[in-house]
């Protein structure tokens, strides 16, 4: 198993524009699936996920849209909507089918990049791209993903999108797809390095973002405008209950926090959901909970080393 697309009832497609640098993705459960949600950011871009409560009714959702755009990217939900609908995907309600699809979204509004995308239409060719190769990297939500923007757009790395998936001992698959688009730098967990962040505008070295937060900056003016997300999606074919997966969520935030320095700031959206397709047997909470935490900080490294060149 290589990414969350590889888990059964799990779909994933991109539609984006390349040249606005921006677009999204959608991770479509055409059976539905048991979700939950855990936001530690401080300025998040969000869609139906208050029914996501372990104390809302809504025990199954049939998708998730991350996307860029900010809160104008929210609309591309919509031509999900419009997709599911059209392939009798969603709730039953008396006559109506209604399909529960959460939302959020990364900010990409950087420059004079059109605000009209991404739109309806793409959220819809997300949909109807799933299933087709799995790509990573400079697609889907992530196209326009930044990372380490404390001194200013022009001082750091890109961001990106990817998976990682792992199997259990006990046959259970957890995977995990990323959005890297954090005001922090990346930090690779296994040597406590930094691989990806801000650039010192004078000698291109890694300027340190939680050091230059600290200090008064001899480079330029700190910048904490605009705005950061990292975007999670987890998934396991273990059977859990909706108060199980929000709590799957929640420890799967602790990958974020490894990877990223700092992390869960005022000025980044992070938001990770969670998915159980219970497709076989329960497994040990804890088990998948830091299997998940584990594959959020690989994902992480594995987007950004992905889009910038080694140097």
């Amino acid at each position: 198993m290589k990414n969350i697309a590889d888990i059964d009832g799990i779909e994933v497609g991109h539609s984006h524009d390349a040249a606005e640098g921006t677009g999204c993705t959608m991770i479509l459960c055409r059976e539905g699936a048991i979700a939950g949600v855990d936001i530690r950011g401080s300025a998040p871009g969000t869609r139906e996920v208050a029914l996501l409560n372990p104390t809302f009714m809504i025990r199954k959702i049939h998708g998730i849209m991350l996307t860029g755009g900010s809160a104008f990217g929210l609309r591309t939900v919509d031509g999900a909507m419009q997709y599911c609908t059209e392939e009798g995907i969603g709730f039953q309600a008396e006559s109506h089918i209604i399909p529960i699809i959460p939302g959020a979204v990364i900010y990409d509004l950087y420059g004079e990049r059109n605000t009209a995308l991404p739109d309806v239409n793409m959220g819809y060719m997300a949909c109807k791209n799933v299933g087709k190769n799995f790509t990573e990297g400079l697609v889907g939500a992530g196209t326009g993903a930044r990372v380490g923007k404390i001194l200013g757009l022009e001082n750091s790395m890109r961001g990106g999108l990817a998976s990682t998936a792992r199997h259990l001992p006990d046959g259970t698959a957890v995977a995990v797809l990323i959005v890297v688009n954090a005001l922090g730098d990346v930090v690779d967990p296994g040597i406590g390095e930094i691989i990806a962040g801000a650039r010192h505008p004078e000698n291109g070295s890694f300027a340190d973002s939680y050091r230059v937060m600290m200090t008064d900056n001899p480079f330029s003016s700190v910048s904490y405008d605009g705005g950061n997300t990292t975007l999670a999606v987890v998934a396991t074919n273990a059977a859990f209950s909706k108060e199980e997966v929000n709590k799957i969520a929640q420890m799967a935030q602790n990958g974020i926090a490894r990877a990223t320095r700092p992390a869960h700031t005022m000025y980044d959206g992070d938001a990770v959901f969670a998915l159980s397709t219970a497709a076989r047997q329960t497994a040990d909470i804890n088990v998948v909970g830091e299997t998940a935490a584990q594959l959020v900080s690989e994902a992480i490294v594995r987007a950004v080393s992905l889009t910038n060149e080694k140097k």
